[in-house]
């Protein structure tokens, strides 16, 4: 049974009022975004990856080719998306299409 100090919160999903520490718990879980690479890795904070294909990249008139690896990627809120940064290129979002876990 739980505690009497507890703040309850009502779950409008199941109309039931639920302790506000399991609520919590459950909201954490669905925001946490799987992302994966190209080939159905799971990625993480601080992971090295190697680009799939040649890409042009619009507004620095460069090509970044493939096998180029790319070292310390920051995951966004988007799935499919990384953020991640290259000697020549500041502030470079990739797709996960295009990159493999190293």
């Amino acid at each position: 049974m739980a505690d009497d100090d507890e703040d309850y919160v009502y779950d409008e999903a199941t109309g039931e009022w639920r302790p506000a520490s399991e609520v919590a718990a459950a909201a954490a879980a669905a925001a946490r975004v799987e992302v994966r690479d190209s080939a159905g890795n799971l990625l993480a904070d601080g992971d090295s990856v190697v680009l799939i294909k040649d890409l042009k990249v619009k507004g620095a008139g460069q090509t970044l080719k493939q096998g180029t690896v790319i070292r310390s990627i920051r995951l966004t809120g988007n799935p499919e998306e990384i953020d991640c940064r290259h000697d020549a290129i500041k502030g470079l979002v990739l797709r996960t299409e295009f990159v493999r876990k190293r």
